[in-house]
């Protein structure tokens, strides 16, 4: 494990997670901490864990120890040499890195993307996992959208990240141009492109059929769930939401009016203090 580089705060510690040097932010305010949550990011161009998660990150980390990783293909994290990405291979490597960090049992939440790979760990390692949130999840089997086929088929321009960006919150007076920037930067790293082409190729609907784990392994999850979703959200809809808690035996939905697929930059206070009492209680 190497140490973070304070100028950059997507940069947090280096983690070698079965062969794959991946960046963690690592983060705990007191100690000893209530347990551990892991925070798995979007799909997003541009996203990372930093990203993804920075409102969430200090407030979680007040009582428990937040893990918030690159996943493969994202951020600072090592790509695969073979440019191969498949959910098999991300969930593999989420186990890698809970045993490099010496982590039985997690509480995991898990943003769009990041929430199909959360229910793919929960019902193939259901003994890795204390309670699950899934926050604008994907996952289900469902009609791929117009505003993810624009996400999936990003091509690096700032007029087309402000395009993208404006997708995603309900209110896009949110949408700074310090935040487009931010993405877009991001996004236009070497390398990044490359690997997103090559992780969201069209067709795009084979994408997503490819992340959806069947409904009847999602009905035997025995996990404490709580599904948070955005009632405006034109990338996931909000049915989906509504299917999960329909199949998960023990989840609870919180919906957030005037809201898209951002619910933690759009409401940032009101989703920290669900978040946390759900894993907190």
């Amino acid at each position: 494990m190497t140490g973070s580089d304070a100028s950059n705060p997507e940069i947090g510690t280096t983690v070698d997670a079965g062969g794959i040097a991946t960046n963690v932010h690592d983060v705990a305010h007191v100690r000893p901490v209530a347990g551990t949550v892991l925070l798995l990011h979007g799909s997003g161009p541009g996203a990372t864990a930093w990203g993804t998660w920075r409102p969430t990150i200090s407030a979680l980390a007040s009582s428990l120890r937040v893990v918030a990783p690159d996943i493969p293909g994202f951020g600072d994290t090592q790509r695969p040499a073979d440019g191969v990405y498949t959910p098999s291979r991300w969930v593999e490597h989420l186990v890698a890195l809970l045993d490099a960090l010496g982590l039985d049992r997690v509480s995991v939440v898990g943003n769009s993307f990041g929430g199909a790979l959360a229910l793919r760990l929960a019902t193939e390692h259901p003994d890795r996992v204390d309670r699950l949130a899934l926050m604008g999840s994907a996952g289900l089997s469902l009609p791929v959208t117009p505003s993810l086929r624009k996400v999936w088929g990003y091509r690096p321009s700032f007029e087309a990240m402000r395009d993208l960006v404006d997708l995603l919150a309900y209110d896009t007076s949110l949408v700074t141009d310090d935040l487009v920037r931010l993405r877009f930067e991001a996004s236009t790293r070497p390398g990044r492109q490359e690997a997103y082409e090559q992780m969201f190729p069209h067709p795009h609907q084979e994408v997503l059929d490819r992340l959806a784990v069947p409904e009847e392994r999602i009905a035997t999850l025995p996990h404490e769930t709580l599904v948070i979703h955005g009632r405006e959200d034109g990338v996931i809809p909000l049915s989906s939401a509504v299917r999960l808690l329909e199949l998960i035996g023990r989840a609870e939905l919180h919906v957030f009016g005037q809201c898209g697929h951002w619910t933690q930059f759009e409401h940032p206070e009101r989703f920290n203090t669900v978040l946390s009492a759900f894993l907190n209680r």
